[in-house]
């Protein structure tokens, strides 16, 4: 027996579907222009100043579970409603892939708990095919996004300063918050190697930019959602004024299924399931743009099979779901001597790194293409659940009060004495680097699973090249030459070649694109640059999708400008009457 699909009964002009950054803009710049908008978000509606679900500022041990093991990913406390595991929502893996994805279900998505890294990519990232023959270019330049970067910065705002260096572009930056000690160390000891470490950029709000917002006041929480939005989310600073003009109907809980389709093969609506009520419902719109995140959006055009696109909408050029690439990742950490027995004062700071390394390296002499940048952890942050010391050189012995020799730990009073010692003389480091695009690298929907609503799952294939891993090592041997110049004890042992240098597995930095890649041929692309749909042209993909290329630098930044530039496509064509 066949279940009845239920209509909202409206025709919008738009239908988008994920509110993260790529579908939060969209809606801000769509309801900006007056047409009328259905946001479809697969979890539930999310304001960080709400009492009922306001986190910050809670001490660990208001934590409802006090120490048991969390429920999410980054901590109890965390303002990201999903993970690497959802229940009900399983992916699957093949020929031994080791994919991990990421889901965030709730309005605003991702960057709700974020690092804030608002980097732009370089002129040489939209081109590198043409530096070192690798991957292909994008068929757009840093000069044609570069304005709408410039809209974004002071939108949204980011702090940073003016470097002047040539792949690494300034913007419109906000006075940068000043170092902390030990990220004042790393400067000295990396800058005696010849390694630069400038102000990081991060998007959040060292001085007003609108009524709406007040600035950071330092607390170091952001990836608990910011009561006061200083910080940058789409559910605060996207979707809640779109909301506010009137023109955006906001779907929550509401898990696309699939994008319908006429017999012309024109884009009519999207299909999702109520998770509320678990019944289907479509809504009916003139353009639809997905917005889910690169791998969902992917599943979304595969599972939306009709006679005119039995491989899935947009697929004739089979590309739907290859070249998937995430970033790059490996870190370490290591304990600083000269920072124990510190004096106590606040050194919250932001809600991330106040320093950090750009790629200073010249591939031409080095065994790697492309390159990563290093974020900087450390300082006195409030401990958390299981604050221990994690350090197991010097034998464990350490000097004590007296100046004799003592084991760290133990119980009661010593053990007391040695956190507070210890506190604030960890450093950690971590490399995010460019993983080049490759046809073998995808997802694919599993022809055998499907979750809990009823929806066939993704199955993903995907291996490292020996140009990520021996980037990994390259980090690898970075962190431990600047550890050694700090004077620092590096914490256990240096990765190696059996761990691939501590590589991270794919799917963990949670910068996955490419998926529905752009391109002037349609036969080698799923869009066009203007992130529409090459064989529907009332169809865009506005996530990190689209990405012809990862760079050294997180996506956030340049998925915020390229939906800007496509919403005011799509406004632009709607006009003319084309789409």
């Amino acid at each position: 027996m066949a279940f009845e699909i239920k209509k909202t009964g409206k025709v919008y002009d738009v239908c988008i579907v994920g509110s993260g950054a790529g579908g939060g803009m969209a809606a801000k710049i769509l309801s900006d222009a007056g047409l009328k908008i259905a946001l479809l978000e697969a979890g539930p509606k999310y304001d960080p100043a709400d009492p009922d679900q306001m986190t910050q500022l809670k001490w660990p041990y208001e934590s409802p579970r006090r120490g048991a093991s969390t429920t999410r990913p980054f901590g109890d406390f965390d303002a990201a409603y999903g993970g690497w595991e959802i229940n009900g929502e399983p992916y699957t893996k093949k020929n031994g892939t080791e994919f991990d994805w990421f889901r965030s279900r709730m309005l605003g998505g991702r960057t709700n708990h974020w690092g804030r890294i608002s980097l732009r990519f370089g002129p040489r990232d939209f081109k590198h095919r043409s530096y070192d023959g690798l991957g292909d270019d994008w068929p757009i330049s840093y000069e044609e996004v570069a304005p709408y970067y410039d809209r974004v910065d002071k939108m949204i705002g980011v702090f940073g300063t003016k470097e002047n260096l040539p792949n690494e572009p300034d913007g419109y930056f906000l006075p940068p918050p000043k170092p902390r000690l030990h990220e004042l160390m790393i400067k000295k000891a990396a800058g005696n190697l010849g390694i630069p470490v400038i102000p990081a950029r991060l998007s959040i709000l060292t001085r007003p930019v609108n009524k709406e917002r007040s600035p950071c006041f330092y607390c170091s929480q952001c990836n608990r959602g910011c009561s006061v939005y200083g910080d940058f989310s789409s559910s605060s600073v996207l979707v809640k004024p779109a909301m506010k003009s009137g023109h955006v109907d906001l779907y929550t809980n509401a898990m696309a299924r699939e994008v319908l389709t006429d017999s012309s093969g024109k884009a009519t609506g999207v299909l999702y399931v109520d998770k509320t009520d678990l019944q289907e419902y479509s809504v009916n719109a003139k353009v639809i743009i997905l917005a889910a995140s690169a791998c969902e959006s992917a599943r979304l055009l595969l599972n939306s099979k009709s006679a005119k696109f039995p491989n899935g909408l947009a697929n004739g050029s089979g590309v739907v779901g290859k070249y998937l690439h995430d970033s790059t990742g490996a870190s370490r950490s290591a304990f600083l001597p000269q920072l124990m027995d510190r004096k106590r004062y606040n050194e919250d700071g932001t809600g991330g790194m106040h320093l950090y390394i750009p790629w200073w390296g010249d591939n031409k002499k080095l065994d790697f293409p492309r390159g990563y940048h290093v974020e900087f952890g450390g300082g006195m942050h409030m401990p958390g659940y299981g604050f221990g010391f994690g350090m197991e050189r010097m034998n464990g012995k350490y000097p004590g009060k007296d100046g004799a020799t003592k084991a760290a730990g133990g119980y009661g009073a010593g053990l007391k004495d040695d956190y507070r010692r210890f506190f604030g003389a960890q450093v950690g480091f971590a490399g995010r680097g460019e993983c080049i695009a490759r046809e073998e690298n995808y997802c694919e929907i599993d022809p055998n699973v499907v979750d809990k609503w009823g929806i066939p799952v993704l199955r993903f294939n995907y291996t490292w090249t020996d140009h990520e891993i021996k980037q990994a090592k390259h980090m690898q041997d970075t962190f431990e030459q600047i550890i050694h110049e700090m004077g620092g004890v590096a914490n256990g042992t240096k990765p190696g070649a059996d761990t691939m240098y501590g590589l991270e597995n794919p799917g963990r930095i949670i910068h996955e694109v490419g998926t529905t890649r752009m391109g002037d041929d349609p036969r080698k692309s799923v869009l066009n640059k203007f992130n529409q749909a090459h064989e529907c042209k009332n169809l865009f993909v506005v996530d990190g999708g689209s990405f012809v290329s990862q760079a050294d630098k997180n996506p956030t930044w340049t998925i915020l400008a390229l939906s800007i530039r496509a919403s005011e496509y799509v406004v632009d064509q709607l006009k003319k009457q084309n789409i």
